[in-house]
């Protein structure tokens, strides 16, 4: 069996603004749409967040199993975290609603009682679990599973207005970036960070100066530029490839999906394997764009994909 990939994260529903007023709710968060990528294309993916009991978060729940992420916490009563999201040009901004929220519903101790009654594999989290001060819950979650010889995976994915203080919040962030392996940020991540020369032509700089002793492989993504990656010592950076976007929902999230399969299987082999790497996971995250909301890809889809 594959190891792990167990995601610690939102899963919250996207209020979508319609041009007549109306909000159109739609399964989201960004550690939940990893899940479900990465548990499409094979990976064997389990969900360490609560989902809620009420509707929302059963169809989040019957959505994680029917597209093969196995629900490993008990059900809370608190109530489902929502996001009201406007989409201009093709690009979603954000408004969070997270306050004792379901996701937000577990102990530290108790996940990593159930982490050590497995495998070691990967655990991955970031996003909305970094804000202050939930992040302390996850730091102490990533020292204990690193303890065990886990794997850890950051998507910085910065949400810059659900933090009261921004600079404490980029701290954080940064905090979590020192205990991780992997690590992945988008170009409005490194600007939110200090990076403002961030693009794709300078990113083997910015990895530099961005990087931490702990990181073994790390990922930038620049939206329709491309995007870059980093593995022990070896480094590759490609164009997006061409496709009709509907929308940008959920790319990165299947991007970075795509990387932790792909490494899962590999192993040692990751450094060998990185320009295949990249490419199958750019072609994952065009193949989402194309749909509308987050619509990631099946195994055999990126099989058989030979026009992107």
């Amino acid at each position: 069996m594959r190891p792990p990939i167990l995601i610690l994260g939102e899963a919250l529903m996207d209020c979508i603004s319609q041009a007549d007023g109306t909000l159109l709710p739609l399964m989201g968060g960004s550690p939940f749409n990893l899940a479900r990528a990465a548990a499409l294309q094979g990976g064997n993916v389990g969900y360490l967040s609560p989902f809620s009991t009420d509707t929302f978060g059963q169809q989040l729940k019957a959505q994680s199993l029917a597209d093969g992420v196995r629900t490993l916490s008990p059900d809370s009563t608190r109530p489902t975290a929502l996001a009201v999201v406007t989409v201009r040009d093709g690009q979603p901004s954000y408004g969070f609603y997270r306050e004792g929220v379901a996701d937000r519903d577990y102990q530290p101790d108790a996940l990593l009682q159930l982490l050590s009654q497995m495998e070691p594999g990967v655990l991955h989290t970031g996003s909305l679990m970094l804000v202050p001060p939930e992040h302390l819950k996850v730091l102490q979650v990533l020292e204990g599973a690193k303890a065990l010889g886990w794997t850890v995976s950051i998507d910085v994915n910065l949400r810059p207005k659900t933090a009261e203080n921004l600079a404490e919040y980029c701290a954080a962030v940064m905090q979590a970036v020192d205990l991780a392996d992997w690590v992945k940020a988008s170009e409005e991540d490194l600007h939110a960070l200090g990076f403002a020369e961030a693009r794709l032509e300078t990113a083997a700089d910015v990895r530099h100066r961005f990087a931490k002793p702990s990181n073994k492989h790390i990922a930038f993504t620049f939206g329709a530029e491309g995007a870059y990656l980093w593995i022990n010592g070896q480094e590759t950076r490609a164009k997006a490839p061409r496709v009709d976007v509907v929308d940008t929902v959920g790319a990165g999230d299947t991007f970075w999906g795509s990387c932790l399969v792909d490494w899962s299987d590999a192993g040692t082999d990751a450094a060998q394997r990185i320009v295949a790497t990249l490419n199958r996971a750019m072609t994952a995250a065009a193949i989402n764009c194309s749909r509308k909301g987050c619509q990631p890809p099946k195994l055999e889809e990126l099989s058989l994909e030979t026009d992107l």
